[in-house]
């Protein structure tokens, strides 16, 4: 099986155990006040990024960018 397709594989059934993860834990953050839940959501609806970042730079064959290297112009 070729990098992409695996990437791929993993990165769809991942998102789904994520999805599933996040939706379990909000049953129990939905009984506090509003307020509280603010941070769990942001978090939550952003924590994925960076794995599938990473996820879609090895399915690329390719390596991340260096921390706070700076992008040249073209």
């Amino acid at each position: 099986m070729s990098r992409p397709a695996l990437a791929t594989l993993i990165g769809v059934f991942g998102f789904l155990l994520y999805v599933a993860l996040v939706m379990w834990l909000a049953d129990w953050v939905l009984a506090w006040h509003w307020l509280a839940q603010i941070p769990f959501f942001a978090v939550a609806g952003v924590a994925w990024v960076w794995p599938v970042t990473r996820l879609m730079y090895w399915g690329a064959g390719v390596a991340p960018p260096k921390r706070g290297a700076r992008r040249t112009r073209r």
